[in-house]
């Protein structure tokens, strides 16, 4: 069927929002509602609520990989020259650490190709998400 045809049926069908089907979307969808809404005290009609911008960038990133998420945001520093990194490093935090290639390999260039210093950034950065959990 139709919209076409559904609004002939129903006249106040384009006043309805469609509901979102999962908590996820429902979520993502009340963060960029609160974007649009305008803050009547506000001087300047283009200030922008940053914690809606964020809770709407958080929902919309996801949390299966981060995406969106810049470097610095993810515990790496932020890549700005180009590092050669010796495979047999690459190839020890893959064994050692059961990272993925490509992750070992972000990893090490994020650290100038030191593997210790990567091995304990990546470490670190384990222990302090689960102390954020306790």
């Amino acid at each position: 069927m139709s919209n076409n045809a559904q609004n002939a049926q129903n006249p106040d069908a384009e006043d309805e929002t469609p509901v979102a089907k999962s908590a996820e979307d429902r979520k993502a969808a009340t963060a960029l509602a609160n974007l649009d809404a305008r803050d009547e005290s506000s001087a300047a009609a283009s200030n922008v609520d940053q914690d809606a911008v964020s809770a709407a960038m958080k929902t919309l990133g996801g949390a299966a990989s981060g995406a969106g998420l810049g470097a610095a945001a993810k515990g790496l520093p932020a890549r700005t020259k180009n590092v050669k990194v010796d495979q047999a490093d690459v190839t020890l935090l893959v064994e050692e650490l059961d990272l993925p290639k490509a992750k070992a390999l972000d990893l090490l260039k994020a650290h100038d190709g030191d593997a210790i210093e990567a091995m304990k950034a990546h470490i670190q950065s384990y222990s302090e998400a689960y102390l954020n959990k306790i």
